[in-house]
């Protein structure tokens, strides 16, 4: 097979070594890749938001398979695109991908599904925020509903922090994703992520995860696009994640075909494990970031035929096969992430790190300069390692990450602890 991945992260470098490793996989191309990618890829320069480039690039290399890593071009049309032209696509459609492109709409879904959420008001203005903070008290959560890079969601701890977030989504800070709001009860628990790969009417669970989102240890600071994360979640076994797909996936995929709607690919729900039982914070229509740097390394299974199922309505439901024990993935980011990034930053001792036991080094925000690796975004790399048990991976990770060094480096020391992230 001649498959094609989209994107330039740690996810998709996630991805493509997944799908490189199989033998089904007779080429792999990336676009546009990074230069961890760049190791194992034909890398090609189309961007992951060009979807008529991207369309062009799969019909030249003539593509069987294109996977879908970031949003942003599921959300513009992408697999749309490309299902038209008959080429199969890991990746769900336009009107899919509004589960993760309007907040609004989530909500919505979830009501009309009968899945169990946190009570939300969405509002397009300060004094409709201002009703809504105050029916929840103060303390809840402020989300812009279009897409934010992961920077959209604001957790606030009272009224005039509500209020202030509000202003400032509403004021522009986020361009067109911040004019609709979604002001929603604030959840207690720890945090759980549970993907799914699906063919529009059957799903089928990955091992759960759990990320980490906060820049500081023990979830403090702003929250980021994720420090880290472990597979599983701690104190959550494969059963009860493949129970949270029977209650929280399949009814979602039920209501988008009773609008006319099939979803195809990967739904990421997450969750926060309450008093009363998991409910959903969000939904995203694609594999998360970091979680599939720790999800992937733990398959005991080929997950090329997986995708190319989901991408043509085969996919047979039942366990997929896994590697015991635990992966955690420590990330690397650059001086003033998340506000902002350094590049053209060396880095050192990537080499040492991959070739640590059970330890594999995801590029995430990297770029080749004058022949040398340097720093190019926010999260620069996702350190993954497994283990026997959470304590073996989360030593092995941590040592693996030790190896690594560039100037203003970030990292968090508590990936893979019950932390709440």
């Amino acid at each position: 097979m001649r498959v094609l991945v989209v994107g330039s992260g740690g996810r998709e470098h996630a991805l493509a070594s997944a799908i490189g490793a199989s033998p089904r996989c007779g080429e792999l191309h990336a676009a546009p890749g990074n230069p961890g990618i760049a190791l194992i890829a034909t890398c090609h320069p189309v961007k992951a938001d060009d979807v008529e480039g991207l369309v062009a690039l799969a019909r030249d290399i003539e593509a069987d398979l294109v996977v879908v890593g970031p949003e942003a071009p599921l959300v513009a049309g992408l697999a749309d695109e490309l299902r038209r032209i008959g080429i199969p696509v890991f990746g769900p459609n336009a009107a899919a991908a509004r589960v993760e492109g309007s907040k609004a709409f989530t909500k919505q879904l979830l009501e009309a599904a009968g899945v169990d959420t946190a009570e939300a008001f969405t509002v397009t203005d300060l004094a409709g925020a201002r009703i809504a903070i105050q029916r929840l008290d103060g303390r809840c959560v402020v989300k812009a509903d279009g897409l934010a890079a992961g920077k959209g969601v604001i957790v606030c701890d009272d009224a005039a922090e509500a209020e202030a977030a509000a202003a400032e989504l509403l004021g522009g800070s986020l361009g067109e994703a911040g004019r609709v709001l979604v002001v929603e009860e604030r959840m207690d628990g720890p945090e759980l992520s549970v993907l799914a790969l699906c063919d529009g009417e059957r799903a089928v669970a990955l091992p759960s995860a759990r990320d980490y989102k906060r820049i500081g240890e023990g979830g403090t600071g702003p929250n980021t696009g994720g420090m880290g994360a472990i597979s599983p979640a701690p104190g959550v076994s494969d059963e009860e994640a493949r129970a949270i797909v029977e209650t929280v996936h399949k009814p979602i995929l039920r209501e988008l075909m009773n609008r006319g709607v099939r979803f195809s690919g990967c739904l990421y729900a997450g969750l926060m494990l309450t008093a009363t039982g998991p409910r959903v914070l969000e939904f995203n229509v694609r594999f998360g970031d970091p979680e599939t740097e720790a999800v992937l390394p733990r398959l005991g299974e080929d997950l090329l035929p997986w995708l190319l199922a989901c991408a043509t309505g085969d996919l047979e439901e039942r366990e997929i096969a896994t590697i015991p024990g635990s992966a955690v993935t420590v990330v690397l980011a650059s001086r003033g992430y998340p506000a902002s990034s350094e590049s053209g930053v060396p880095i050192l001792g990537v080499p040492e790190a991959g070739a640590e036991r059970d330890a594999i080094v995801f590029h995430a925000g990297t770029a080749v300069q004058d022949g040398a690796l340097v720093t190019a975004g926010g999260r620069v790399l996702a350190v993954t390692a497994r283990g026997a048990d959470r304590a073996a991976a989360i030593a092995a990770a941590y040592a693996a990450a030790d190896r690594i060094r560039f100037d203003g480096l970030q990292r968090r020391a508590d990936i893979g602890s019950e932390s709440q992230g």
